[in-house]
C-alpha cells in the first residue's frame, strides 16, 4: 500500500477496500492461520484500509508463480469485483514474480504483509531517524521489484522496439536507489555512533537501564507513561510506537533507573525492518534488564510470547535478566483466575491503565538490577554535587546531619563508588552500617 507523496492512498481520502488472502499448509494448525489473518486485518485497518473479505486456501505448498492455486486466484478476483475491492493483501511474503502475476491476473494492486507493515511504519515514523530507517527498509524491499513497475514495457510486448531507453531508465532507477541506500546507511551509522556515546554516558553515570520489549499493542508505552508521568502517545492500535523513548524512574527512596520504550515485535516481522532498525534495537544489547510486556487478555498470549522470545534470540539478547509483565489484567473477564494465570505464565500481573500491581512490578525490577554497594559517606556541606549524586543516583538508607558534614548510609551503583571514595567511611558492603 505505497503512499503517494501527500501521504494518501490512491483514492485520496477514501479508504481502500481490501481482500485478505492466506495459505494453510498441512503443517500449520488452522487456529494459527486464523489468528494470523485476524492480525493481518488489524494491520490493514491500522494502515487505513477497510477489510471486505478474507480468503484462506488449503494447499500442500505455495505455487511458484501465483502463490495460490490458479482457481483460487480467479475466485479472489470474483470476490474483489463483488465487493468493489481496490487491493489484495497476502498474509505471507510474496516473491516479485508472484506479486506481479497475481496483480496482472486480477487487475488489482497486490501487496504482502511486509509491504503492509512498511506502509504503517512510513505513516507512523516521526523522528528523522525513524524516517530514515523506514525509507531504508522500503528501498531494500522495492529494489528487486523494480522490473514489475515497468508495466509499459509489457504493454509494448517486449522484443524489438522496447530495448534501449526503457532498460536504461530501469538501470538508472536501480542506481539511484542503490546510491540512496548507501547514503541512508552512512547516516544511520552516524546515528549508531551518537547512540553509542549516549549509552556510554549512561554507563558512566551508573544509572541502570531497563528496556520494555513485547508484542505490538501489548501496552509498553502506557506502562512507561504510568511509571514516569510521561504523556507519550499510546493507543489501542498496532505499531503506535516506532521511535524509542527513555525516561527516568525514581522516587520513594528506591534506586533510580532509566526505562526505555522500543518498537513492538510481531510475527513474520519483515527482515528488512529488523536490519533497518538495527540502531534502535541495539539499545536492547546495553540494557541491564528486559521487561517483556504481554497482553494477558489476548487469546494468543503464548504465541506472542514465543514470537518475541524468538526475535530476542535473533538479536542476541535472550540471556538478559528478564521480567515478564502480564499487562491488561483489567481486561480479564470474571471467569479468569488471575492466580492461575500467574502460576501458569510466571511473572508479575499488572494493569498499566489502573496501576494495579505496579508496586510488585517495581520490586521485581529492583531485585533484577545489577548489584550496588552500600557505603557510609561523610560529605562536606560545601559539596552539594556529591550529595545530589547520592540522592539522584542512589538509595539513601539513613542520614545524620553534623556541624560540618552530612553522614549518609547510601546504596550506590558500583561504578559510582570511586568518584566518592574520598568521603567513604569504613568498608563497602551489602549492609554497611553508619560507622564512625
Amino acid at each position: 500500500m505505497r503512499r503517494a507523496p501527500n501521504g494518501r492512498g490512491n483514492g485520496g481520502n477514501r479508504r481502500e477496500r481490501a481482500v485478505l488472502g492466506a495459505l494453510r499448509l498441512p503443517s500449520t494448525p488452522r487456529w494459527l492461520v486464523k489468528e494470523s489473518v485476524d492480525e493481518l486485518a488489524g494491520l490493514a485497518v491500522a494502515a487505513g484500509a477497510e477489510v471486505v473479505e478474507r480468503v484462506i486456501q488449503e494447499r500442500p505448498s505455495a505455487t511458484p508463480s501465483l502463490y495460490f492455486g490458479r482457481g483460487k486466484v480467479e475466485a479472489i478476483g470474483e470476490i474483489a469485483r463483488h465487493h468493489r475491492a481496490d487491493l489484495v493483501i497476502c498474509d505471507d511474503p510474496l516473491s516479485p514474480v508472484q506479486e506481479r502475476n497475481i496483480s496482472q491476473a486480477l487487475g488489482l494492486k497486490v501487496i504482502d504483509r511486509t509491504a503492509l507493515i512498511l506502509d504503517i511504519f512510513a505513516q507512523r515514523a516521526r523522528t528523522s531517524e525513524g524516517k530514515l530507517q523506514v525509507e531504508l527498509a522500503q528501498l531494500t524491499y522495492l529494489l528487486p521489484r523494480l522490473v514489475g513497475q515497468w508495466t509499459h514495457l509489457e504493454r509494448l510486448g517486449g522484443g524489438i522496439g522496447t530495448r534501449g531507453p526503457g532498460e536504461t531508465q530501469l538501470e538508472s532507477d536501480r542506481r539511484v536507489i542503490r546510491r540512496r541506500v548507501m547514503q541512508i546507511r552512512r547516516e544511520l551509522e552516524g546515528v549508531l555512533v551518537h547512540r553509542r556515546l549516549h549509552r556510554e554516558g549512561r554507563r558512566r553515570s551508573g544509572i541502570p537501564v531497563v528496556a520494555l520489549v513485547g508484542y505490538t499493542n501489548a501496552g509498553k508505552t502506557t506502562l512507561l507513561n504510568r511509571l514516569t508521568g510521561s504523556t507519550l502517545r499510546a493507543a489501542d492500535q498496532l505499531f503506535v510506537t516506532l521511535d524509542p523513548a527513555a525516561r527516568l524512574v525514581s522516587g520513594n527512596g528506591a534506586r533510580a533507573f532509566i526505562l526505555t520504550d522500543t518498537v513492538g515485535f510481531i510475527r513474520k516481522l519483515p527482515h528488512e525492518l529488523v536490519l533497518a532498525f538495527r540502531a534502535t534495537l541495539e539499545e536492547l544489547r546495553d540494557a541491564d534488564v528486559l521487561v517483556h510486556v504481554v497482553d494477558a487478555s489476548h487469546p494468543a498470549l503464548d504465541a506472542h510470547r514465543a514470537a518475541v522470545a524468538a526475535l530476542l534470540g535473533d538479536l542476541g539478547v535472550a540471556d538478559r535478566p528478564t521480567i515478564l509483565a502480564l499487562n491488561k489484567i483489567d481486561r480479564l473477564g470474571e471467569a479468569e483466575d488471575l492466580d492461575a494465570l500467574v502460576a501458569r505464565e510466571g511473572g508479575v500481573a499488572v494493569s498499566a491503565v489502573t496501576g494495579t500491581g505496579l508496586d510488585r512490578f517495581l520490586e521485581a525490577v529492583h531485585a533484577a538490577l545489577p548489584p550496588a554497594g552500600t557505603v557510609t559517606l561523610r560529605i562536606p556541606h560545601g559539596d552539594g554535587a556529591a550529595l545530589a549524586l547520592c540522592y539522584e543516583r542512589g538509595r539513601v538508607r539513613a542520614r545524620r546531619d553534623e556541624p560540618q558534614h552530612v553522614r549518609l548510609a547510601v546504596e550506590l551503583p558500583l561504578v559510582l563508588l570511586p568518584a566518592l571514595a574520598a568521603y567513604q567511611v569504613g568498608e563497602t558492603g551489602a549492609e554497611s552500617p553508619m560507622v564512625d
